[in-house]
């Protein structure tokens, strides 16, 4: 049966058998299945009210540590006292996420997340309590303490951050970075900002051509270095630059094309913890708001690709596009690709680059600095793994090597 303490008349105390039977479980989920944690992250980021976080690269790799880092800090706290009440930790990786979520624009509500993921953790904490014993009375004991503790931790994390975003929301709203971001927001969201007004509070015209990038990755100082870089290598004037997050920069380049790869390498080079995603050149409000947009679908591609650290919407539209419905993505790359889906990379690239060359296997012999009759064989190997020869089938062929490039894990 469940003791209460004298000292603290409200939480219960565990009897010894249920309090090794809750320090055996902490021990079973010190180290959970990587299927249990991919369950936990796809059910924090799940449905329509977290698809702003979802689909932000950042956001949603910043909830994922976030995750685990509560998971550990709850388990590590029963390790060394069972069913306790476990006090918060506002590890960095939380105080990082709340404070990205408020410079993104979102409430409290975002903290849901936590909500979400508790109920697959309470699902499969569960299921390691059942595994320890089959007496009902002990399994009761333990269930009853474990829900309190799950509960009253993520209630009290969740207030913790809340009040933090509320400092921080506090702090933002103040300074000529706060109008900037203000602005910026407006204009993305499509408000009826005027243009005269919104270039006024961001010191940047908006009637000229505008191409937009996302810097990410780093400490937002260094960022801060990167985007001077940036506009350095592509020959920009001027920048227009909102910090987006600790980690995070928006930047609008008056720009009306957009930076080769070659400029973003060398931008990039003496920053080796940064990586840039850039949209098409726009002209006007409206370009500034779609450039802008097409560097986030970029960015979403980059995030898949941990090998690259840049790239621009044009190199990756037709894949970005077609990943919005990954589902049927999957079955088009399967059905198109057969086994060539599955065959050595430079097979793959070879296939693409002679699609790419418009059937010209010395043209292709060129971008893949191989022999021609080394492209030749590939492309009969091709064949051999393809459902339909290349030839009856390129366009198709090309789209799916493409999405394959960037398809998201």
């Amino acid at each position: 049966m469940v003791h209460h303490a004298a000292a603290d008349p409200v939480w219960p105390t565990l009897s010894p058998r249920a309090a090794e039977l809750f320090r055996r479980g902490a021990e079973l989920a010190l180290d959970p299945p990587a299927d249990w944690v991919a369950e936990l992250h796809a059910a924090s980021l799940g449905g329509e009210r977290m698809r702003p976080i979802a689909e932000d690269p950042v956001l949603a790799e910043e909830i994922r540590r976030s995750n685990l880092a509560n998971l550990r800090h709850w388990v590590a706290a029963n390790l060394s006292r069972p069913g306790g009440r476990v006090p918060v930790d506002l590890r960095p990786e939380l105080l990082e996420a709340s404070r990205d979520l408020v410079r993104r624009g979102l409430d409290e509500s975002a903290l849901d997340s936590f909500r979400n993921g508790q109920n697959t953790a309470w699902r499969h904490w569960m299921g390691i309590c059942f595994g320890l014993t089959s007496d009902p009375a002990e399994l009761r004991e333990l269930l009853d303490v474990s829900s309190l503790s799950i509960n009253t931790f993520v209630d009290d994390t969740i207030g913790a951050l809340s009040e933090r975003m509320r400092t921080e929301r506090a702090e933002l709203t103040r300074g000529t970075h706060a109008e900037r971001r203000a602005a910026v927001t407006l204009l993305l969201e499509g408000a009826p900002i005027g243009r005269a007004r919104a270039e006024q509070r961001l010191h940047h015209p908006l009637s000229g051509p505008h191409t937009a990038a996302i810097l990410w990755g780093d400490a937002s100082d260094r960022l801060e270095a990167a985007a001077e870089d940036l506009a350095r290598a592509a020959g920009a004037a001027h920048r227009l630059t909102v910090i987006a997050g600790a980690t995070v920069l928006w930047v609008w380049l008056p720009l009306a094309t957009a930076p080769h790869q070659q400029d973003l390498e060398r931008a990039l080079a003496a920053h080796p913890g940064a990586r840039v995603a850039v949209g098409r050149p726009g002209t006007g409000t409206d370009g500034f708001r779609r450039s802008h947009f097409d560097a986030a679908a970029a960015q979403r591609m980059l995030a898949a690709a941990p090998d690259r650290r840049c790239v621009r919407y044009g190199d990756v539209r037709l894949a970005a596009l077609l990943s919005d419905a990954p589902s049927q993505t999957d079955g088009f790359v399967d059905d198109v690709l057969g086994d060539l889906a599955a065959a050595d990379p430079a097979l793959r690239a070879t296939v693409l680059a002679y699609v790419h060359a418009l059937g010209n296997t010395s043209l292709t012999a060129e971008r893949c600095h191989t022999h021609r009759n080394t492209v030749v064989r590939r492309l009969a190997r091709a064949d051999e793994l393809l459902p339909r020869p290349l030839a009856e089938n390129p366009v198709d062929v090309a789209a799916a090597l493409e999405l394959l490039r960037w398809r998201v894990p």
